[in-house]
């Protein structure tokens, strides 16, 4: 691909240099520049690339894109960009260079504090069993509609994202499903992405460490929407977006008249009604209400929070062309989300759950979730990351003393922070239930089963489908599944 045909993607960048010469490839790493690479020099937080520019010139780089002007001893051999943000730069190259594959497929994007990993993969289940293939990007896994393998982050950046857009696309997908963070719309890692379906699940507090305070944090989700309502192309999207959710509603109220909606919730107004539930240990099924007919859908999911992240994806997929009574048949043969209330085993006729949720909101809902299964006793097992929102860890601690009969504090990852001292945090919001605090995650896990009883639910929560614990700096291998099946299956540690 040449040059030239390339930087015209890039919006009023000042040019220097040969613009006719073939292109191999576009970068914002400079460890991966090979010969004939265009270089993008993003300014980021931690490290900025421009500090980078010769190394990248040394190795062969065709092209420079900068947020700085070239050096008074530029000699011109190698193509300069002057532009005014190199991270929306590096986002438009990545997809001019894969050739915009979103374009050409059913494109669901799933942003909000909560739900975001299990809408996706229902949302994906639902494109598979409809459409045959279908990519899902997320927090979990990535698959391009041929494989899967394990994602590094929820939203990889500008220039992996759109090359993992092009193998689905080139893989015949139909549609993908695929998790938004704000850390991903701040960043603008997703510029130039052409969404068919914006959803967005809630907003609770969470990454404040990173936003600073909620508005920042909406603001960062808010701009999805922004984009969507700028996105060029063909497409015609829809915001999919919760009623119940007070921050849903101002999206609702600030894009009035500006994007089309279909809201859901339990209101009257929402477009997809929410209408009775009914949950056992098995599942859930409920009514949705939808142009004037009515879908009884059951699901193998259970949680009150569950039926909304079902209700976000049948809302999609529906945004997405497919058909109601198809997207409700799909639901039958949905899968398990990993770490997602993940039902672990039994042991003695308690049960154990191991699911992800890590803030206070997401917290109360699961052991609310677990609640309506009416065990004799909730034990729950927690604790909060390190290097992070501090002010989280009390309302952790309040969220799971006031919804289980036991708790039991210990370890997630403390990263760089000593873990006694995060526990003392979270112990200041403790109200009103005994609890213990374990800061060995696994002694926490078996103590939970052995002290539960027949009728007991155990929940282990913060990691979820995790793999690791980052403690002092070292990556160590640890998975909340593997522990809860192991102390399930031991006996009793004296």
């Amino acid at each position: 691909m040449q040059l030239r045909s390339l930087i015209q993607s890039l919006s009023k960048a000042t040019v220097s240099g040969d613009l006719d010469q073939e292109v191999t490839g576009v970068t914002s790493d400079s460890r991966e520049v090979e010969k004939g690479n265009i270089f993008v020099a993003v300014r980021g937080s931690d490290v900025d690339g421009q500090k980078f520019i010769p190394q990248a010139i040394e190795k062969g780089a065709c092209a420079i894109v900068s947020e700085v002007a070239p050096s008074t001893d530029w000699d011109g051999k190698v193509c300069w960009a002057h532009v005014s943000d190199s991270r929306a730069a590096v986002a438009s190259l990545a997809c001019a260079w894969n050739e915009n594959p979103s374009a050409g497929m059913k494109v669901v994007g799933i942003t909000g504090t909560n739900g975001k990993t299990t809408t996706a993969f229902i949302t994906h289940a639902i494109m598979e069993s409809v459409w045959t293939r279908a990519g899902l990007l997320g927090t979990v896994q990535v698959n391009d509609g041929e494989k899967v393998v394990t994602a590094t982050h929820t939203t990889p950046g500008p220039v992996e994202l759109q090359k993992i857009l092009r193998n689905m696309a080139d893989n015949a997908c139909r549609g993908v499903a695929m998790e938004i963070s704000s850390h991903a719309l701040e960043q603008k890692r997703t510029d130039g992405l052409q969404l068919d379906v914006a959803v967005f699940s809630n907003l609770s507090q969470d990454h404040l460490d990173y936003h600073g305070n909620m508005d920042g944090y909406f603001a960062a989700k808010r701009r999805m929407f922004e984009l969507l309502e700028t996105q060029e192309g063909d497409k015609k999207p829809t915001a999919v977006v919760n009623l119940d959710d007070p921050y849903g509603q101002r999206l609702v109220e600030e894009f009035k008249g500006r994007l089309y909606f279909l809201t859901y919730g339990h209101g009257v107004h929402a477009n997809m009604r929410i209408g009775r539930e009914t949950q056992t240990v098995r599942g859930t099924e409920f009514e949705i209400k939808f142009k004037d007919r009515e879908y009884l859908v059951r699901t193998p999911y259970i949680g009150r929070f569950n039926v909304f992240n079902c209700t976000a994806a049948l809302a999609a997929c529906i945004a997405a062309g497919i058909k109601p009574r198809d997207a409700v048949r799909a639901f039958a043969d949905a899968p398990q989300v990993p770490g997602r209330m993940e039902n672990v085993g039994t042991r003695d006729g308690a049960t154990l759950f191991v699911d992800y949720a890590h803030t206070p909101d997401a917290l109360e809902n699961a052991c609310a979730a677990l609640r309506e299964l009416r065990p004799k006793r909730l034990i729950t097992v927690f604790g909060c990351g390190g290097n992070r929102d501090r002010t989280k860890r009390p309302l952790m601690g309040q969220a799971a003393s006031a919804g289980s009969d036991l708790c039991i504090v210990t370890s997630d990852n403390p990263r760089d922070e000593d873990p006694e001292v995060i526990i003392r945090d979270v112990e200041k919001g403790m109200v009103g239930k005994r609890y213990e605090s374990i800061p060995d995650r696994m002694t926490a896990i078996q103590t939970a089963v052995n002290i539960s009883a027949e009728g007991d639910v155990i929940l282990v929560a913060g990691k979820g489908h995790e793999t690791y614990q980052e403690i002092a700096g070292n990556r160590i291998d640890f998975d909340d599944r593997r522990a809860a099946y192991k102390a399930l299956n031991l006996k009793k540690v004296e």
